[in-house]
């Protein structure tokens, strides 16, 4: 039986709203006070509100997905290779990115990324 509140399961869910477009699942997921940085130490949000303004417009594109290549587990931080598929002002394309999330009682606390190889299709 999984644990529902494993850091791997907390993220899991999260990835899973976000594929899915479900922002207040995606939010669920997240600590009320919980931030996001561009890695190394960057803020781009901190707290629902912040979090719901950055990633709302993300959800509209209608090719948005992101697909997991590689995910490490180290007691309750999960480290995520992704490959996401969006809609650039440019046109259709996809990036590279690895998530580093911090998960404390069943929230994710703190979420940092790095993002590379942004390309067309």
């Amino acid at each position: 039986m999984t644990d529902l509140h494993s850091p791997e399961a907390v993220v899991q869910r999260q990835l899973d709203a976000y594929n899915a477009r479900d922002l207040d699942g995606l939010l669920a997921t997240y600590a009320p006070d919980a931030c996001q940085y561009e890695l190394p130490a960057k803020l781009l949000a901190s707290g629902h509100d912040e979090i719901r303004a950055r990633l709302a417009p993300r959800l509209q594109e209608p090719n948005l997905h992101a697909h997991l290549i590689q995910r490490a587990v180290m007691g309750n931080i999960v480290i995520d290779y992704e490959t996401v598929t969006r809609t650039f002002p440019e046109g259709p394309g996809k990036v590279d990115l690895v998530c580093i999330y911090e998960v404390i009682d069943g929230k994710i606390q703190s979420q940092s990324v790095r993002i590379s190889n942004q390309r067309l299709d």
